[in-house]
């Protein structure tokens, strides 16, 4: 009982010191997300006797990964399915599925390739770190967008792509910290196998998420009694997550998949004005909650990485993670007639980094060769990425004329 309520008090402390940062952040007009990173960052540097032991529990990596991952993850990507009305999805449906697919995939292979022959990573190492950098976090970027009034398009889009390369990334991960070696032994035949089990976790992934929208939008239409149906809706996210996990394939992708289903075709013919007020509200609650803990755990993180004699390592990856994106963004949309250059320039500078990029790199077995290397480029890519990109995300907003009445006349 002792162990549990000092755990309980350790992640107590933590949720207070997030909560009193959000509250400031957020009457200064502030994203809250980089102010709990910068927050953590200084906690991490520093000597707090009372939050010691809830800085050490919490960023140990077997927690931060269960935590972010299995319990967080189904809830970010959750809340953010049911905020995303699948016809505003549909109206973008070609830049989204050009960037969550075609720029997901041509971004792996340019960093990949860039950290193998420019950085002198190993293989195995590349593909990882390049499959970490795959995902996108536009937590930041969404509320910036919002304060400002940028154009609902823009942020359907970054919203969408997000979604879609979150369980992208998280299978390319897979595939690559697992499989790659004895796939390159095989020649060509592991590129097939390769491409084969990419399609087996995708795929899989949608099955799962698919079915289980379905069946908990079919039982919803049984009742009109608002806390049983948020009920449902903690049994879809997680479900569809740890189910697909048991058959091996993506619970990101299952997850998503469900609560599209689940927050568009089960709200029409199921949900009264009531529920989608009180379901939306309370999953906001819980992801504020949840987002709060994650950025104040990435600046914590820092007194865990060593970045000794790794700074020209660390600025070659930043480098090369911000090309591979703009390639990919501008390759992946070029085929889409009349899509304005500013958009391309927001959505290329957006495409920030965040808590599942190093909770993925966390959850590396120690046995991995090369982890050490994998955890300082990732942290340090993801820092420069929260605190450089999402600070200058606002005057560019601004100078691209984007915010707005002005937006609103140019979209």
């Amino acid at each position: 009982m002792y162990g549990f309520n000092e755990t309980f008090m350790q992640l107590l402390s933590l949720l207070a010191v997030s909560m009193f940062v959000i509250a400031i952040a957020k009457k200064v007009r502030q994203p809250y997300s980089i102010a709990l990173v910068i927050v953590g960052l200084l906690l991490g540097i520093s000597q707090i006797p009372f939050l010691e032991a809830a800085e050490t529990f919490i960023t140990q990596s077997n927690v931060f990964q269960a935590i972010v991952i299995s319990l967080f993850l189904p809830i970010l990507l959750g809340d953010a399915t049911l905020k995303l009305p699948f016809s505003s999805l549909m109206e973008q449906k070609k830049p989204v599925l050009a960037l969550a697919f075609g720029g997901t995939l041509l971004s792996f292979v340019i960093i990949a390739l860039a950290g193998y022959y420019l950085m002198g990573l190993p293989l195995i190492v590349a593909f990882t770190f390049a499959a970490l950098m795959s995902a996108t976090d536009p937590i930041s970027v969404i509320s910036i967008f919002k304060s400002l009034g940028v154009p609902k398009s823009i942020v359907t889009i970054i919203e969408g792509e997000s979604l879609f390369n979150d369980g992208i990334a998280v299978v390319l991960f897979q595939i690559s910290s697992v499989y790659l070696l004895s796939y390159l032994e095989m020649g060509w035949m592991g590129l097939g196998s390769g491409m084969l089990l990419f399609l087996k976790f995708s795929l899989g992934g949608i099955a799962v998420g698919g079915l289980m929208g379905y069946l908990f939008s079919q039982a919803i239409r049984l009742y009109d009694d608002y806390p049983l149906e948020i009920g449902f809706s903690m049994l879809l996210f997680f479900g569809s997550y740890f189910i697909a996990e048991h058959f091996a394939v993506s619970g990101v992708i299952a997850v998503v998949v469900g609560g599209l289903v689940f927050g568009s075709y089960g709200a029409r013919i199921g949900m009264s004005e009531t529920t989608k007020i009180n379901i939306n509200s309370f999953w906001e609650v819980i992801a504020l909650i949840a987002n709060s803990l994650i950025f104040l755990m990435i600046g914590l993180e820092i007194k865990y990485i060593d970045f000794a004699d790794k700074w020209p390592l660390i600025g070659a990856a930043v480098v090369i993670v911000l090309l591979g994106r703009t390639v990919a963004l501008y390759a992946s949309v070029a085929f889409i007639r009349h899509f304005p250059g500013s958009w391309k320039m927001i959505l290329n500078w957006g495409g920030l980094k965040g808590s599942l990029s190093i909770a993925l790199a966390l959850s590396l077995p120690p046995s991995f060769e090369g982890r050490a290397d994998v955890l300082v480029l990732t942290f340090s890519v993801v820092v420069f990425s929260l605190l450089v990109q999402g600070l200058s995300m606002k005057p560019l907003v601004l100078k691209l004329g984007l915010s707005g009445e002005k937006a609103k006349r140019t979209s």
